[in-house]
């Protein structure tokens, strides 16, 4: 993932750019199946490798397929923002529990009152199903209100773009 994080960097066609970001995306689904996170994977699959790829491409149709290189200042200062963002989100991280150390707080608190209580509270027998169902449902609505809200702002901004190249071309 992190070759395939440097080629987008360094790429400027952009139909190339696209679609290794969503080999990137489904790469990473399958890294979320592989520490049982199917829901999760679920989701960057449709979102990340679908949806977003088929957005993507829509709007290459309408812009060029390479990019405009300008190189100035703002390129130094952007690739430092990138890195002092990669670093406070790296430091964010290293109080974390490991991966799967049953001393984690998750599974001291969270994971024992899912497993006794959930079956009385939501009435199914299924642990995953209820987590799924009912106390991530809240969760789930809120992603779907983010990437509707997502598509509807992409779709605004190309709408706009071409009601002022059409209004533009009336005025000759």
């Amino acid at each position: 993932m992190a070759v395939l994080g440097i080629a987008i960097a360094r790429l400027r066609n952009l139909f190339a750019v696209v679609m290794l970001t969503g080999i990137f995306s489904l790469l990473g689904a399958a890294i979320y199946v592989i520490m049982d996170a199917v829901d999760v994977a679920f989701t960057e699959a449709a979102v990340g490798a679908g949806i977003s790829t088929v957005l993507m491409v829509g709007t290459l149709a309408l812009t060029t397929h390479v990019e405009k290189v300008t190189p100035d200042a703002s390129t130094i200062a952007s690739g430092l923002l990138v890195l002092l963002t990669g670093g406070v989100l790296i430091y964010g991280t290293l109080d974390m529990p490991r991966y799967g150390d049953p001393k984690a707080p998750v599974h001291q608190h969270v994971a024992p009152r899912y497993l006794q209580e959930s079956g009385k509270e939501v009435g199914l027998p299924n642990v995953v199903t209820s987590v799924l169902a009912s106390y991530r449902g809240f969760d789930t609505l809120g992603e779907v209100f983010v990437i509707f809200t997502a598509a509807a702002g992409v779709l605004a901004i190309l709408g706009r773009s071409r009601r002022s190249r059409r209004n533009d071309g009336d005025d000759a």
